[in-house]
């Protein structure tokens, strides 16, 4: 069967320019339905700018997405040029392999660029926009426009990191940079796949509606337009993902003698606590610590880890070349769970923040050299690895922002595989501890949820806007004895639990 995914062809000389694209382009209906949009949005402020917010999955085409549309407004005369801020410098090569296969020239940007007005655009990290502000200022307003008449359209990558603090503006330095580098667009265009972020901040590009929640006004984040996973997953672009979380019982202090099911018993001075039932947050908290030590009594991070390299055997089967990732607590913790695995004969690869040689091992990994990935830190937004499948969660950050961030790693799929793979698309699978915040943001991974900024006097109070507080109406709880076994859980509408295999 074709693959939904883009079918894009060379670079065409056409009659609308020199950089029009083949005609064997089809774009996915929601980027069909952006362009359309920033039409609308155009012709709804013929003399101003204007913002658009655009939410969509990992997997979904942001990229290619956008710049399709901001080309084919130029092949229009509606805009002239475009600038790209990114956060990574890996994410800004990536938009530079996908400018070139639309045939749009797109050049980094760097103090010492010959010649910064050629070309269709320019592409900026967030780093270098604000060390290089005043430099760019001009630029901006003059080189890139040649003249201030001329309609440019301003791109935010992962635009939820340009967070906007009025009280500490100073704190939010890439938010302001970025805001105040494209004042002067016609257009500004922000892309996220998580649309909210955990210290209650707005952010740049993004609009803002006044609510109700039936006890104050809240002003909540809107996107312009919304891409779910679920929607991704229904239409085989992306693919759904299994959970396993692995449930047992947490020893505080020295090993009690007897348990009562279902109910923490201290016997001495020691204390014993189900890992999926524990509802003191205190509790909660300290419990995951211990999980995912490899030297608790309880082992479960060694059974996390021992699953999941069992599924992505199983998964090899079909997938041949199919990798697994372990996102680890810390550095010394991630060398400990590298040398479990090659004990076991797996071929490891392991990054964090303090390698250099870390994007050279990324790389690697993406092309097949070795079987897991260890990593801190290093394989959130931007990271593509379309053979990666199997995801162990072994780290105490249960914010719905990081967790989703690392488990969508396994939801690509290239162009090879979905002409191998019929609909629905083979899953991916994700092992962690059974930590009652991580399943319940597992089980509304694929939703988009509102992302309400509160006032400050009530942040205290209120769990981490998108959804990753705890909710009355979906009770956790293990299965059979209530511990030691692994609770499943599939997508992308999450049941609260599946029969135990």
């Amino acid at each position: 069967m074709p693959s939904p995914s883009f079918n894009l062809g060379r670079p065409q000389t056409g009659a609308n320019g020199p950089h029009s694209t083949a005609p064997g382009l089809r774009p996915r209906q929601w980027q069909s339905q952006l362009i359309q949009l920033l039409r609308r949005r155009l012709h709804q402020h013929p003399n101003g700018s204007c913002d658009v917010l655009i939410h969509a999955g990992p997997g979904a085409g942001k990229t290619l997405g956008a710049l399709l549309g901001f080309q084919r407004l130029q092949q229009e005369g509606q805009l002239r040029r475009f600038a790209v801020f990114c956060h990574r410098s890996s994410i800004a090569e990536q938009w530079l392999v996908a400018a070139g296969r639309l045939g749009l020239r797109l050049q980094a940007w760097h103090p010492a660029l010959a010649d910064p007005e050629a070309g269709d655009g320019l592409l900026f990290t967030y780093q270098s926009a604000g060390r290089n502000l005043h430099e760019l200022e001009g630029l901006l307003g003059k080189g890139l426009l040649e003249n201030r008449g001329e309609p440019w359209l301003a791109i935010a990558d992962e635009v939820h990191h340009l967070g906007l603090d009025p009280e500490e503006p100073e704190a939010s330095a890439w938010g302001q940079a970025f805001s105040q580098l494209s004042a002067g667009a016609r257009l500004r265009m922000g892309l996220t796949g998580t649309p909210f972020r955990a210290d209650n901040l707005a952010f740049c590009a993004a609009r803002r509606v006044r609510v109700h929640d039936g006890q104050e006004w809240l002003e909540q984040i809107t996107p312009d337009l919304s891409v779910e996973p679920r929607e991704l997953i229904a239409a085989g672009d992306v693919r759904p993902l299994e959970f396993r979380f692995q449930d047992g019982w947490v020893d505080h202090g020295r090993l009690g003698e007897t348990v009562e099911e279902g109910h923490t018993v201290s016997v001495g001075d020691s204390e014993r606590s189900p890992l999926s039932l524990e509802q003191r947050e205190s509790w909660r908290a300290r419990n995951l610590r211990r999980a995912i030590s490899l030297g608790d009594s309880s082992s479960i991070a060694l059974r996390v880890l021992l699953g999941a390299r069992r599924r992505l055997e199983l998964v090899r089967r079909q997938h041949p070349g199919a990798g697994g990732l372990v996102i680890a607590r810390s550095i010394a913790h991630a060398r400990r769970l590298c040398g479990l695995l090659e004990e076991e004969g797996d071929r490891v690869l392991l990054v964090h923040s303090q390698d250099p040689e870390a994007n050279t091992r990324l790389q690697a990994f993406k092309a097949g050299q070795a079987d897991w990935l260890v990593s801190i830190d290093m394989c959130a937004e931007g990271f593509d690895a379309p053979r990666l499948r199997v995801v162990a969660y072994l780290t105490t950050v249960v914010t719905r922002t990081r967790f989703v961030q690392a488990i969508t790693r396994a939801v690509r799929l290239d162009g090879e595989r979905a002409e191998l793979e019929a609909l629905p698309r083979h899953p991916s699978y994700v092992f962690a501890p059974a930590d009652p915040l991580l399943m319940q943001i597992a089980r509304t991974w694929s939703l988009s949820e509102p992302y309400l900024l509160r006032p400050r006097a009530n942040e205290a109070a209120t769990a981490e806007p998108g959804g990753c507080g705890r909710s009355g109406s979906l009770p956790l709880q293990a299965l059979e004895d209530g511990a030691g076994a692994v609770i499943p859980m599939r997508g992308p509408q999450l049941p609260n639990f599946l029969m135990q295999r």
